[in-house]
C-alpha cells in the first residue's frame, strides 16, 4: 500500500517561477517524497526539458499528457502512471504545483490516514477550510476519466456528491490554503493538528522514501 502524488503543471512558465529560492516545481516535487509520497509524478509538457532540468537529482517521473484535456484527466494519466511504476499504489495526491507551501507532515499525515479510511478520498482542512492536494484512492481513477470536463476540487466535489466516502483532517498546515499568490513569509502560523491522524506512522512507502533520500542526497 503506497501513496502516490500527482503534480499537476500545466503552466510551465509558472512551475519554474521562483517559490522562495527554488523552482516551485522543485519545492513540490521535495515536499511530497520528504513527506512519503511515492512515486511521485509530474504531469507537464516539457517540450525543452526545463522541468525535467529543475527536478533533477530528485526521484520523481515525468510524464507528457498529450493531447489529454487540462484538468482531472491530467491526473487520471498521473494516477495511471503511478500504479504502472508501483503496482501497490493504492491511492494518488491531487497537487496543483501552485500549493507549493505545503509542509512534507501533512503528506505524512495524510498517508497515515489513508491506511485506517482506505476506501475514502481525504482532504487536509486549515482553520476550518479544506485545501489541497487532496489523497483519492486509486478506486476512483476510472470514473475519473469518465468526466475529463472537470478540474481539480470540481471532480473531488463531484465524487462525494455521488456518495463517494470522504473525511477532513484538520492539520495545521496554513500551505493547504495558500498557494503562491501568498508569499512564504506571510502566511499564518502553523497550527498544531488536535490529535495524530491515525495513530503511529506505518511502514508503507519507508523502503521507497530511503531510497528517494537516497538519490536526492546524492543528486
Amino acid at each position: 500500500m503506497t501513496v502516490a502524488a500527482i503534480v499537476l503543471a500545466p503552466d510551465a512558465a509558472g512551475a519554474l517561477a521562483d517559490a522562495d529560492g527554488e523552482p516551485a516545481i522543485r519545492r513540490v516535487a521535495h515536499a511530497a517524497w520528504s513527506g512519503g509520497a511515492l512515486p511521485v509524478v509530474i504531469v507537464a509538457a516539457d517540450a525543452d526539458g526545463a522541468i525535467a532540468a529543475a527536478v533533477a537529482g530528485l526521484p520523481v517521473m515525468l510524464i507528457d499528457p498529450g493531447t489529454e484535456p487540462r484538468g482531472i484527466a491530467w491526473f487520471v494519466a498521473g494516477q495511471r502512471a503511478a500504479h504502472a511504476q508501483v503496482s501497490e499504489t493504492t491511492a494518488g495526491l491531487l497537487w496543483p504545483f501552485r500549493h507549493a507551501w505545503v509542509d512534507p507532515e501533512t503528506v505524512t499525515s495524510l498517508v497515515e490516514a489513508h491506511g485506517a479510511a482506505p476506501e475514502s478520498i481525504l482532504r487536509p482542512v486549515y482553520a476550518g477550510r479544506p485545501g489541497l492536494p487532496v489523497l483519492i484512492p486509486s478506486a476512483f481513477t476510472e470514473r475519473l476519466a469518465t468526466r475529463p470536463d472537470l478540474h481539480g476540487t470540481e471532480a473531488v466535489e463531484w465524487l462525494v456528491a455521488e456518495g463517494s466516502p470522504h473525511l477532513e483532517q484538520e492539520l495545521g498546515d496554513p500551505g493547504i490554503v495558500h498557494d503562491m499568490e501568498t508569499p512564504r513569509a506571510s502566511l499564518p502560523e502553523y497550527q498544531a493538528p488536535p490529535h495524530a491522524a491515525a495513530g503511529p506512522t506505518p511502514d508503507w512507502n519507508a523502503d521507497l522514501a530511503a531510497h528517494a533520500q537516497r538519490s536526492g542526497e546524492a543528486g
